[in-house]
């Protein structure tokens, strides 16, 4: 019986792991999981081994080894389980449904398929009733957010979405209204429903004059459900392009998701990057931004470009790196100046910004020039990245998995780019590594589907003057 415990709850685990990366998607991990053998090697081989093998010690040795592989696998994982509220309560589920499942099957002795099927409906028993549970706990919280809203009747919501750029865009704005407004963000990267729903109940202070959220989507009505909640007054959408378009299948459906933050009942402006295809119908006036920027230079050490506001040309300058960020800066000016921040403020207030963890950001480690440009995702993004390393004179590195959640032909265009770049590539990961292998063709090339070796290789291969970037990073299950 032990080992049976054992067994299943391993089972459970795999299972719990893979539905808290994919989000609680279930048909998202049956279907769009990019590591499928997982599932063959860590439950569907398991499953048909437990239920056909009888209970003698070959069926006792399989089941230890199953757990041992498991537990090898767990150790390499770059993003292991969380122990949220939502997994305890379904482990605590789990371990009740076979405490009652054994005490059921507690006087059959004898082995049969049926038997040990019957062995395995605690599991599927337990996802059910938990996410039955979660939905009911969610529709709590969320009427405790909302009555939260509802005694803020001063309180200025700003909406940020987009398909690149949106924690940044967000954090830009934070940081040009905090010196005049109480003003909150979401933290990180939390852009979900259930994610903000939280955010607002737990962080949310009642003396917040302006709360800006990032309204992030994997599919039709994501946002919809977000701006339900929110009804935000001011919505700011940048750049729209091909992110997640597998989910999406089209970039019309990518544009059709993300304009569902127009649809607020409260909405009295909305700011919308100019190189997007406009919506066909706003109930609001839209404010296009970086309308007139110009003179743009970006450099290792910075950005400056010149914005017309109200007939003057302003001059920017500020320590963010990367061309693309006048994109996002420039949203915040425009927002900001229409919340009253004078044009001297707007000035300095971009000067001080500072760079975003894992954005582009710039560090020097034991004088090695470091961009760790990790949590961008986006081929204009990277090719950025890629012209800026360009500019330093020494030895460059790139270390990359390629595109995540993109196309074959955007990897082969981010690989012709490093090509002509970088003197080493380190490839991470198996997503891309055929395809980037076969199209950086000038770079020594090295491939690791292991990265806690990168700290090694960058000991031996680089050399004090040298400049490594680290282009997107993917977890270990893509």
């Amino acid at each position: 019986m032990a080992t049976r415990w054992i067994f299943l709850i391993a089972l459970g685990y795999y299972v719990m792991i893979n539905l808290q990366w994919y989000h609680y998607k279930i048909m998202r991990v049956l279907f769009r999981h990019h590591k499928q053998k997982w599932h063959l090697f860590y439950f569907v081989f398991p499953v048909i081994y437990f239920i056909l093998i009888p209970n003698n010690l070959y069926c006792y040795i399989g089941l230890y080894l199953y757990v041992v592989l498991l537990g090898v696998w767990i150790f390499y994982l770059s993003k292991r389980l969380v122990l949220t509220s939502r997994i305890l309560r379904f482990f605590g589920l789990y371990i009740a449904f076979i405490l009652f499942n054994e005490l059921l099957l507690l006087k059959v002795a004898e082995y049969s398929i049926l038997i040990q099927i019957v062995y395995l409906f605690p599991l599927f028993i337990s996802i059910a009733l938990s996410s039955l549970i979660e939905r009911i706990l969610l529709n709590r919280y969320k009427k405790l957010a909302l009555d939260k809203l509802e005694s803020m009747p001063n309180l200025t919501i700003i909406a940020v979405t987009g398909s690149y750029g949106k924690t940044s865009l967000k954090n830009f704005l934070f940081q040009m209204l905090q010196e005049g407004f109480k003003v909150y963000a979401t933290p990180r990267s939390v852009n979900t429903l259930t994610g903000i729903i939280a955010d607002i109940n737990q962080n949310l202070s009642p003396l917040t004059d302006i709360y800006i959220v990032e309204a992030g989507a994997r599919g039709a009505g994501d946002i919809k459900e977000i701006v339900d909640l929110l009804s935000p007054q001011i919505a700011v959408v940048g750049k729209i392009g091909e992110a997640h378009i597998e989910y999406f299948k089209s970039i019309e459906n990518i544009y059709s998701a993300k304009y569902e933050i127009l649809e607020s009942k409260e909405l009295s402006r909305a700011y919308i990057y100019e190189g997007n295809i406009q919506p066909s119908h706003c109930p609001v006036r839209i404010v296009n931004f970086p309308k007139n920027a110009s003179e743009i230079v970006a450099t290792l050490e910075g950005t400056s470009f010149v914005l017309k506001i109200d007939g003057k040309k302003l001059e920017f300058k500020t320590r963010i790196l990367g061309a693309f960020n006048v994109i996002n800066i420039s949203a915040a000016i425009a927002v900001a100046k229409d919340l009253g921040v004078s044009e001297e403020h707007l000035i300095k207030r971009v000067q001080k910004l500072e760079p975003i963890n894992h954005r582009l950001s710039k560090i020097t480690v034991n004088e090695k020039i470091i961009l760790d440009d990790s949590y961008n995702g986006n081929l204009d993004g990277m090719l950025e990245a890629i012209r800026l390393s360009s500019l330093h004179k020494g030895k460059k590195i790139i270390v990359t998995p390629g595109l995540v959640e993109s196309s074959k032909e955007a990897n082969i265009q981010l690989a012709e780019a490093i090509s002509e770049v970088f003197d080493l590539a380190i490839i991470t990961g198996e997503l891309n590594s055929k395809l980037l292998r076969k199209h950086i063709r000038k770079p020594q090339k090295i491939v690791l589907k292991d990265k806690s070796h990168i700290e090694h290789i960058l000991k031996t291969t680089t050399d004090s003057g040298n400049l490594i970037l680290f282009a997107n990073d993917a977890p270990s299950y893509i």
